[in-house]
């Protein structure tokens, strides 16, 4: 990717800048000449600075080589914030609505009552609860009598959706609706450039993709290890990863997430976000090497 130029004056005197070897692993902003005379910005982490170049690390777009001769201005700038501080947890929990086309939804104050018929022979929790991820703008006593009606017109056991540990859990333990004991899942967020350079494909497998308009399934060899993936809007949500335990440590998992990603990048998908139960430490490990980072911790309630 080339820097993006902008005109300047012809002649614009370099080296009006204070940084150097100090700035190495700091994150600056710099701008300096092109051939032909113009002047761009970069912006990204110092990987290195010698006596004739130093190397910029460009926010999601890889790293590029300066002379230090070049150079016009520059100035340290504040860290980029985390991928898990730039939203918050009820804006990435709607995108489990595009997990599943035919679930319903009705909304509840700021909560959002949810129901899906079976997925893969199973009621899915997340698309059969009340995402309640903050105070729902009524009293709770209300909010909780109307979870109950809901789902019993339904026919299904209430279910709440909340932050672990959060104020709206302890709130709702007075009306009835306390923790299942079991399913407890972090929601873990990665930018898709960043987990795509960090995953490999193994060239012994065989690789089936059923594409559709929005969502891909990778399939390897014959079944072996499977996943899928919905693309909604620029977020890709990944699920149902899954590899035959008679194949595991072949590094067929890391294949599957690989080619989920290399889809969504072609798709134009920014950020990937999963659900991993907390008591799957070997999953968590997988995809935390891969750069996803735990934004929240999901617990479901039962009335």
């Amino acid at each position: 990717m080339s820097d993006a130029p902008e005109p300047h004056l012809l002649g614009t005197a370099v080296g009006r800048h204070s940084l150097g070897r100090h700035v190495v692993g700091t994150r600056i902003v710099v701008r300096h000449l092109l051939p032909d005379g113009r002047a761009t910005d970069v912006l990204g982490v110092c990987l290195a600075w010698g006596d004739t170049e130093l190397v910029i690390d460009r926010d999601g777009a890889g790293p590029v080589t300066i002379r230090v001769s070049d150079v016009v201005t520059g100035k340290p700038v504040p860290p980029r914030a985390s991928i898990a501080h730039r939203f918050d947890a009820h804006e990435i929990e709607l995108h489990v609505g595009s997990l599943w086309p035919a679930m319903d939804s009705a909304p509840l104050g700021t909560w959002l009552l949810r129901s899906s018929p079976p997925f893969g022979g199973r009621l899915r929790r997340r698309g059969n609860s009340a995402l309640a991820m903050a105070e729902p703008g009524l009293p709770v006593a209300d909010a909780a009598s109307a979870v109950r009606a809901f789902y019993a017109a339904l026919g299904q056991d209430p279910l709440i959706q909340v932050q672990a540990d959060s104020a709206v859990e302890a709130a709702l333990v007075p009306f009835g609706f306390t923790p299942l004991g079991a399913g407890d899942a972090h929601c873990q967020v990665a930018l898709v450039s960043r987990a795509l350079r960090s995953s490999t494909a193994s060239p012994s497998a065989s690789t089936q993709l059923e594409e559709g308009d929005d969502r891909v399934r990778v399939s390897l060899d014959g079944g072996t290890a499977t996943g899928e993936a919905v693309l909604d809007g620029d977020w890709l949500g990944i699920h149902d990863v899954a590899v035959d335990p008679t194949h595991r440590r072949r590094g067929l998992a890391t294949h599957v997430l690989a080619e989920l990603l290399d889809w969504g990048a072609s798709q134009g998908a920014r950020i990937a976000w999963l659900h991993v139960e907390t008591n799957n430490p070997g999953a968590i490990a997988l995809y935390e090497r891969l750069g996803f980072v735990t934004h929240h911790t999901n617990r479901y309630l039962s009335g």
